[in-house]
């Protein structure tokens, strides 16, 4: 097969109706660092890759969106934390898929400009341990 010299993703473009309240949502209650704004667009990094938030510069655009799945490493605290802070999740964390001994989690959400996104976690934890949270 031959390569097409792809390495890695470098940037995910998130369509917003708002950007000051996008940016305010992805700095402030998800914790990303702002890198820089630049006309219609925000940048902002998580570990290593590029959220770019922008205005569509197409009405073809401006409802289509990838659902960005935010890895952590304890779903039902950080799932705790983001309703603490407003997070509208569309349930609680749940198990979607087991491999051997790993457990995948997910819980799924909204950002303020309506796009779905979801936290996943990946654990050998045991059912019983992730269905008991404390929160």
């Amino acid at each position: 097969m031959r390569s097409s010299g792809i390495q890695k993703v470098g940037q995910v473009g998130i369509p917003v109706r708002d950007l000051k309240r996008a940016t305010d949502f992805y700095q402030e209650v998800l914790g990303f660092p702002l890198l820089f704004e630049a006309g219609s667009m925000a940048f902002l990094e998580c570990n290593g890759l590029r959220l770019m938030l922008s205005l569509p510069e197409q009405e073809q655009y401006a409802y289509s969106s990838s659902v960005l799945y935010f890895h952590v490493e304890h779903i039902l605290s950080s799932y705790a934390d983001l309703t603490e802070k407003g997070v509208h999740f569309t349930g609680e964390p749940h198990l979607v898929a087991k491999s051997g001994q790993t457990e995948t989690w997910m819980a799924f959400f909204q950002d303020t400009e309506g796009n779905t996104h979801a936290l996943m976690s990946e654990s050998a934890a045991t059912q019983a341990e992730m269905a008991s949270p404390s929160f």
